[in-house]
């Protein structure tokens, strides 16, 4: 691992990740998490200011970047409930089966070298009944913004620690054995149409 990677990118996706428009789109869904929770790409920590402590038991969070979840530092410090950290990919997930509620992911199958293994780790370890919560950016409808977006997304994919602009989220979920309950999707005012293409929903395993 580089410089950058290991001390530059860490700051920038926390930064970037962390604006307004996002954190605002964060509060839609990681509310809904409950019982034992499995967030897959915890990052900085910048979703557990959204969790409700009355309803989570304990939180698991995986992430290979151990330097950015040295950047939770308070977040992680002032929850009402047990964290644990595990720092591994999507597709590495330490748990056994059936042994979560709800697994949280929130714009991070954008980076997952492999989603649909990752999707199919995560449908694993639910209980049956239990929930995969996302909010994701992804594909936009419009063919013109579609157009930028793969142009764009070689160059963007190197400078933002393996991001891509164009994956098409309810496609995932329908290939790695998901049955999307809730879509809601739209741009997000604030953030360039490249990047500005959200889905977020409820699913369960087939």
């Amino acid at each position: 691992m580089g410089f950058y990677e290991k001390y530059v990118l860490p700051r920038f996706i926390n930064c970037a990740c962390g604006s307004r428009p996002m954190m605002k789109q964060r509060e839609k869904v990681v509310p809904l998490a409950s019982g034992t929770v499995l967030e897959i790409g915890i990052g900085s920590g910048l979703n557990l200011p959204y969790y409700e402590a009355d309803k989570v038991e304990r939180l698991i969070g995986l992430d290979p970047s151990e330097e950015s979840w040295e950047l939770a530092g308070e977040r992680a410090a002032h929850v009402d409930f047990d964290v644990e950290f595990i720092g591994l990919p999507g597709e590495e997930i330490p748990l056994d089966d059936d042994s979560v509620d709800t697994v949280l992911v929130t714009f991070a199958l954008c980076t997952i070298p492999d989603p649909i293994a990752a999707l199919r780790g995560m449908s694993r370890v639910l209980r049956p009944g239990g929930e995969l919560l996302f909010c994701e950016h992804g594909l936009a409808p419009d063919p013109n913004v579609v157009k930028w977006q793969d142009r764009v997304n070689p160059l963007w994919r190197k400078i933002a620690g393996g991001c891509n602009l164009n994956r098409n989220i309810p496609a995932l979920l329908a290939d790695s054995g998901f049955h999307v309950d809730r879509l809601e999707q739209d741009y997000i005012p604030g953030t360039p149409r490249l990047a500005g293409y959200n889905y977020w929903g409820g699913a369960r395993s087939i």
